[in-house]
C-alpha cells in the first residue's frame, strides 16, 4: 500500500489566544513525529489549511497561518478547505489518487469537526486510515472535556465497519509507514 500523511489545520487560530485546543504544544510535536517518519519513508505529506470568509481563519491571516511550531518542507502538498470534509470541493482526492495513494494516516486539530469528516469520508472513499491516537485534539465543549472528546473520537471512528474500510486508532509510538 502507498501512504500518504493528512495533517489538518494546524493553524494558529487553533493553536494559540482564545480558541487554543488542548495540549497543543504536545499534539503538534507528536504530529511532526509522524511527519518525519512519513518524510524518511518518502510519503506524500499533505498539509491541509481551512479558511473563512472573514474571522478568525479568514485567508491570509495570521490566525490561517500554520503554527511556526509545525514541521513543513518544500515537498509537502497543500490543499486549502473552507469545509470540515477536507475532501469537499478540494484538490485532496485529485492529489491522492494522481499518486496512487491507497492508505491515509490523519492527524490534525480539531477532532470532533474536521478530523472526525475527513476520516469519515476517506473510509467511505476507500481508504484504510490510520488515526494517530495522540495526535489530534480539540477544544472543550461545554458538555465535555477536550481530552474526551478526543479519545471518544479514537474510539468511534476506529469502530466503523459500514464502509468495508477501517480506522485505526494508535499512539503516535505505534504509527508505522512502509517506504515508499
Amino acid at each position: 500500500m502507498t501512504t500518504a500523511l493528512l495533517i489538518i489545520d494546524v493553524q494558529r487560530a487553533l493553536s494559540s489566544g482564545e480558541y487554543e485546543v488542548f495540549d497543543s504544544r504536545r499534539v503538534i510535536d507528536r504530529i511532526n513525529q509522524v511527519s518525519r517518519l512519513a518524510r524518511r519513508a518518502r510519503a506524500p505529506v499533505i498539509i491541509i489549511q481551512h479558511e473563512e470568509e472573514s474571522g478568525a481563519m479568514a485567508f491570509g491571516t495570521e490566525g490561517w497561518k500554520l503554527d511556526p511550531a509545525l514541521e513543513t518542507d518544500p515537498s509537502d502538498i497543500y490543499v486549502r478547505k473552507t469545509a470540515t470534509d477536507s475532501f469537499h470541493n478540494t484538490a485532496l482526492l485529485g492529489a491522492l489518487q494522481s499518486r496512487a495513494i491507497t492508505k491515509l494516516v490523519i492527524c490534525g486539530f480539531q477532532s470532533e469537526f474536521c478530523v472526525d469528516t475527513t476520516t469519515r469520508r476517506a473510509l467511505a472513499l476507500g481508504y484504510p486510515v490510520t488515526l494517530v491516537a495522540d495526535g489530534h485534539s480539540t477544544m472543550d465543549n461545554g458538555v465535555l472535556k477536550a481530552a474526551q472528546i478526543s479519545a471518544h473520537h479514537n474510539e468511534t471512528l476506529s469502530n466503523i465497519a459500514s464502509f468495508g474500510t477501517r480506522a485505526k486508532a494508535v499512539p503516535t509510538s505505534e504509527v508505522r509507514i512502509e517506504p515508499q
